[in-house]
């Protein structure tokens, strides 16, 4: 079963179960995801439908802050609920450790040397963290650990 028909069995079930805002949240992430297909003209893999969620979950991160600094505390409990149902569908993150490990892995194997390399060594990452890890961390930390290699 691909990632995009477990959300619609999801909203199937959210719907029998009478949960209005699991519900709502669902069908959002839907709405995305099929807003995508349309605009791209293609049908979305397991890998683009993670991508899709994690978007919509940094925006939900980046409204809690501006929710936050405004006093919002009602919006703030509705983004964080929505964010509870959307990171269900990610996979397993990635502990430190094996980020560690990865991004020694990106750098050897992507020969870089200096920070100039970032890209190429993020590419890498990429490909084997998506979904798994937050890709702003691991871009910070590779940043540090390159300027390392340089220094």
């Amino acid at each position: 079963m691909t990632l995009k028909e477990r959300i619609t069995e999801d909203m199937k079930s959210a719907m029998r179960a009478g949960e209005k805002e699991r519900l709502a949240t669902i069908r959002m992430a839907l709405a995305a995801i099929k807003q995508r297909e349309v605009d791209e003209r293609v049908t979305l893999d397991d890998g683009q439908v993670l991508g899709v969620l994690e978007k919509m979950i940094k925006q939900r991160k980046e409204a809690i802050a501006q929710f936050q600094s405004g006093g919002r505390a009602d919006l703030v409990a509705k983004e964080s609920a929505e964010i509870g149902v959307l990171e269900a569908y990610l996979p397993a993150q990635m502990s430190a450790a094996e980020i560690d490990t990865l991004i020694t892995q990106a750098i050897a194997s992507s020969g870089a040397a200096s920070a100039k390399d970032m890209g190429k060594v993020m590419a890498v990452i990429k490909s084997q963290a998506q979904g798994r890890a937050d890709m702003s961390a691991v871009s910070a930390r590779v940043r540090e650990r390159l300027g390392r290699l340089q220094g």
